[in-house]
């Protein structure tokens, strides 16, 4: 995965097409920092491992449902 297409305020886009979030940044080599604001509570940064992206174009796409990652995103 070639990280250096994820991009500040790109949204990230979940298999069912669904928008779960906004870059904020990525933290380290390995995860993507949510923008608050994105986050369902609007109070909280998520985190979503770099594995869990299929591939990046004007937004980064996801290899998993929006539930899924709801339930399983750290932060």
């Amino acid at each position: 995965m070639d990280t250096s297409k994820i991009k500040e305020h790109m949204d990230v886009i979940s298999s069912d097409r669904k928008t779960v979030g906004k870059v904020d940044h990525l933290e380290g080599s390995d995860k993507i920092k949510l923008t608050k604001s994105s986050s369902p509570d609007g109070a909280h940064h998520h985190f979503i491992p770099v594995g869990w992206v299929d591939h990046v174009d004007a937004h980064v796409h996801l290899n998993k449902p929006a539930a899924e990652v709801t339930a399983h995103w750290a932060g």
